[in-house]
């Protein structure tokens, strides 16, 4: 299949639509392809989420049920975990996370494992896109290599780009739909077959002139973030030994109308991009001699902020003349986000970590996550009786919570978020 054809399949929604991975990225993706008329095939090594989705059974709250039943029943989508059947695709997307090793460096495992089952099934006439977040040459160093070992070429027998993942989950008003799509190609023909692809779902496609730029464009907007929050934890803890609510600083300093950007301070990082991607990025410049030194700061801050909690909680405690060895100790969220149910990078898990080596008896509500089980921390979800806890814990500021019963029910409370602002009590300790 040449350029053109592929061109004309994509424009007459002709094309075949193959997603590999199918969570908070690739889910609501492939439910886009298919609403807009798309046969679109999901691959996922997970059975559970395979027949799920064949079922019109959504596991991202960003896909509601109906709409994934819609398009299950008109037969415009559907699941597998039979890989053989990505030769059958005009199109394969790649939406496989990208975690770091301990050690701080890219894990590309995921990826690598998805492009060589692509390479087993490449055929001519393909486009191919990665949108994994990665670092600046993987889809030149890492996918081309790959896919061409075969004897096929880019840009001339199939078709390579990169165009970066945007999703923020939870956030209901900007959606796969209207976030604008970065493309970037390996040549301009890849280049433009992805943006008549993206151009198909999405309301505003932004081209640029390689993958290299792409691929940096998803870090640069998440180091951005981070760089931020880093500066704004940083002024939390300096208003801390100042005594200045930092929260009113903020809010004060946001009704500049030029100038200034507010970001607000937490208990740490948490999700899957923004205590990653930056990472990625340091350590792709230190291959080329370059030194991130605002990044890796940045990364220190953040990653001190659950000690900092853990801190405020024994400052509750030591008022009430209690310590935290054999203090019942409750978090309300352990979320990394607010009304979400994902838990990766989560600073909760930090702190209670270190509240349970320094003794704590600890628990937690958040109806979003039903169980935790990460190495020696497994703990359960409960509703618990206020009078059996010595200190609450806002940890991730859900909007189902009570906040108001909270603040009655509880004798001492943690707000790492800012959630009871209005409340004035001696017995709240902020960030």
């Amino acid at each position: 299949m040449s350029h053109t054809d592929l061109l004309e399949r994509i424009q007459s929604k002709d094309a075949r639509i193959g997603i590999i991975g199918l969570g908070y990225v690739g889910l609501p993706l492939a439910v886009e392809f298919a609403m807009a008329g798309f046969r679109v095939c999901g691959f996922d090594v997970d059975a559970d989420k395979v027949a799920r989705i064949n079922d019109g059974r959504s596991y991202i709250p960003d896909v509601p049920d109906a709409d994934l039943q819609q398009v299950v029943s008109a037969g415009r989508l559907r699941a597998t975990a039979d890989l053989a059947e990505l030769g059958d695709m005009d199109v394969i997307d790649i939406c496989v996370p990208t975690p770091l090793r301990k050690t701080r460096d890219p894990d590309l495992s995921f990826v690598v494992h998805a492009i060589e089952a692509v390479a087993q099934y490449l055929r001519k006439g393909q486009l191919v896109v990665l949108e994994s977040t990665t670092y600046p040459g993987t889809t030149e160093e890492v996918a081309r290599p790959h896919l061409e070992a075969a004897g096929l070429q880019a840009g001339e027998d199939f078709f390579l780009a990169f165009s970066p993942e945007r999703v923020d989950p939870g956030n209901a008003v900007y959606t796969t739909k209207n976030i604008p799509k970065v493309v970037g190609g390996t040549d301009p023909a890849s280049t433009a077959l992805a943006a008549a692809l993206y151009g198909q779902i999405v309301t505003q496609v932004v081209p640029v002139s390689s993958t290299r730029v792409a691929e940096m464009v998803k870090l640069l907007e998440n180091t951005f973030r981070a760089v931020n929050i880093g500066l704004v934890n940083e002024i939390a803890l300096m208003c801390h030994k100042m005594d200045i609510d930092v929260w009113e600083v903020i809010d004060a300093a946001g009704t500049k109308p030029f100038g200034f950007m507010p970001f607000y301070p937490g208990p740490g990082l948490g999700g899957h991009c923004i205590p990653v991607d930056p990472f990625y990025l340091s350590w792709k410049a230190r291959q080329n001699g370059f030194e991130c030194r605002f990044i890796e700061l940045a990364g220190h801050v953040n990653s001190s902020m659950p000690e900092f909690v853990v801190e405020r909680v024994s400052d509750a405690l030591n008022s009430a003349r209690k310590s935290i060895n054999g203090a019942r100790i409750h978090l309300f969220g352990v979320a990394y986000k607010r009304d979400v149910g994902d838990i990766r990078e989560s600073p909760a898990l930090d702190i209670l970590n270190h509240l349970a080596r320094r003794g704590a008896e600890i628990g937690y509500t958040d109806p979003y996550v039903p169980a935790i089980d990460q190495g020696p921390l497994v703990l359960r979800s409960t509703e618990p009786d206020a009078a059996d806890v010595d200190c609450a814990v806002i940890c991730t500021n859900h909007k189902v919570f009570d906040y108001a019963d909270i603040v009655r029910r509880f004798g001492l409370i943690v707000d790492t978020r800012n959630a009871l602002r209005g409340y004035e009590d001696e017995k709240i300790f902020r960030l």
